[in-house]
């Protein structure tokens, strides 16, 4: 049995994924795929650069009103993080809502057991139920958190890495893992100048190039690709367009290589798309919620409106106006 062939579930998808996406007419992977281990790991690195401002935005609004999030909330609430806890951000929320459960979900199982033992440590007593799975889909909970009220966590604004299209079957899904009348807060980035968000995304120490270029890096190792990946280069462009900042790999040469036995060439400045930064607009944030069946119960905002936090609640479907 060779290595293809012995792939696992999640293995698969990443191959079907990449040998779709570089074929097709606009090359592109999704940008879920970013995150193995090293992948996640470069984030983190990321996510505490000076020109990074979501990180600290949205910490510095969770330490604010993570007080008045647990107050509107009630008791018992198994918290449900949608992408593995960061050692910043996730901490404030569990000690401000004091929650019966935990539940990190991630799609790589290497940075979520690392995550999970990392909090378990902050707090021993609480249980924490890590699940590996790609959360685009409805997931089944741990059935030790069953008969609790669900509270949704999805900070950094990971919603602004899909299409509208996209990110609202997105939060179906989460509507549909968490049930009827759950709760959820989500991290919202807003539009502001585009010199931020380009420096945002193009740090000059070149960690978010790293992190960019590390997708090809394990397409190498996983898939038993040959991609030289000095043929490539990061960049970060702002499509006023479609509001959001784009993640490309470049090609800076002619180049050919082989990915799971297929060949592939890309002339020099072409590119394969590999993430999307959507930045939303105050009334775009709330109509794509309830377009997913959420209802929004209070916004919170810093003093730039850099970014918001929204606590949601899960609305019963609805036949008519």
């Amino acid at each position: 049995m060779d290595a293809l062939t012995s792939l696992r579930p999640a293995d698969t998808a990443f191959r079907d994924d990449v040998l779709a996406g570089l074929a097709a007419p606009i090359p592109a992977v999704p940008a879920r795929w970013l995150y193995d281990l090293r992948g996640s790991e470069l984030f983190e690195e990321i996510t505490r650069l000076p020109e990074y401002y979501p990180t600290r935005t949205e910490t510095a609004l969770l330490e604010r009103h993570a007080g008045e999030i647990a107050a509107l909330l009630g008791t018992g609430e198994a918290v449900v993080e949608f992408g593995s806890g960061s050692s910043t951000k996730t901490p404030i929320l569990l000690r401000a809502v004091d929650p019966a459960a935990y539940v990190p979900i991630d799609i790589s199982g290497d940075f979520l057991r690392e995550s999970a033992e990392t909090l378990q440590a902050l707090f021993p007593g609480l249980p924490i139920l890590p699940v590996e799975a790609d959360f685009m889909r409805r997931i089944a909970l741990p059935e030790a958190v069953a008969a609790m009220p669900k509270l949704g966590f999805v900070p950094g604004s990971t919603i602004g890495n899909l299409v509208a299209r996209t990110a609202v079957d997105l939060l179906r899904a989460m509507k549909e893992t968490l049930g009827e009348g759950s709760r959820l807060v989500i991290g919202m980035d807003r539009i502001k100048p585009v010199e931020i968000l380009i420096a945002a995304y193009d740090d000059s120490a070149g960690i978010t190039a790293a992190f960019n270029l590390n997708l090809l890096h394990r397409i190498n190792v996983e898939l038993g690709a040959d991609i030289p990946i000095d043929a490539f280069r990061h960049r970060a462009i702002w499509n006023d367009e479609m509001s959001r900042i784009e993640m490309h790999l470049e090609a800076v040469r002619d180049v050919e290589f082989s990915v799971a036995g297929a060949r592939f060439r890309f002339a020099e400045g072409a590119t394969i798309h590999t993430e999307n930064s959507h930045k939303y607009g105050h009334r775009d944030s709330r109509l794509m919620l309830r377009a997913a069946g959420w209802g929004v119960v209070r916004e919170w905002t810093d003093e730039k409106e850099w970014f918001s936090i929204i606590l949601a609640e899960a609305e019963p479907p609805r036949s008519a106006p």
